[in-house]
């Protein structure tokens, strides 16, 4: 049977759920990286709180793979983190203030799945579809310049986030280099969905009309380039 067919994507709800998110992180953050407990990573009260979902990814039910979408970003928190912008003149409150964005993080792969690019993809699909579905326009992520298992080259060429800023202080108390990247929900459906790749057949399986028409609607005729926003 092909990983495909033995793949399959839930969200973290329950008592099984959370342990086996902590498998993976456990293996990850705190086995490979050295990044900090599974516990400081995925609290349990995370379970019974509506900003957030966790989505774990299994094969056969064995747990391979966990990102995490934070839906209430403290943005003020970001603003302390001394921000290099990369977009020169990109006035970032008014950014935020015209946009929803979302964050996705807490992106883990076990080592023996981590060249398996459908576990990325379907954890994706989890976030995406859910983001999308609460009416969001954005996706933000932090990833650290020094992580060899960085999720960076998928993110920026699979899906196409653009790098924004980078800054050296964060939540997690690593001393690295964090790359923050944005993605326009909208610009890259429309992209993938030109391009006709299967990564954007297999994120968007099962969506329906309403979902797609979200981001299928064309653009204005001369939309506003990110800096002026």
């Amino acid at each position: 049977m092909a990983l495909r067919d033995e793949l399959t994507v839930r969200k973290v709800e329950d008592a099984g759920g959370y342990r086996a998110a902590l498998d993976v992180l456990g293996t990850v953050y705190l086995g490979e990286k050295g990044w900090g407990t599974p516990e400081q990573l995925f609290p349990e009260s995370d379970l019974s709180s509506a900003a957030m979902s966790w989505f774990l990814a299994e094969r056969d039910g064995i747990p391979v793979g966990v990102t995490r979408v934070l839906y209430e970003i403290p943005f003020d928190l970001y603003t302390a983190y001394e921000f290099e912008l990369e977009i020169p003149g990109l006035d970032v409150e008014a950014f935020i203030r015209a946009n929803r964005i979302a964050e996705v993080g807490r992106f883990a792969v076990i080592p023996e799945y981590r060249k398996q690019i459908l576990v990325a993809a379907i954890l994706m699909r989890a976030a995406a579809t859910e983001t999308v579905e609460r009416g969001f326009s954005h996706f933000i992520t932090d990833v650290f310049e020094s992580d060899p298992n960085s999720p960076f080259e998928f993110h920026r060429r699979i899906l196409g986030f653009e790098i924004v800023a980078s800054h050296d202080h964060g939540e997690l108390k690593i001393d690295s280099k964090r790359i923050t990247m944005l993605l326009d929900l909208k610009a890259a459906y429309q992209r993938m969905s030109r391009r006709k790749s299967w990564i954007f057949r297999y994120i968007t399986d099962g969506w329906n009309e309403a979902l797609i028409d979200r981001l299928s609607t064309k653009p204005p005729a001369a939309p506003a380039p990110l800096v002026t926003v």
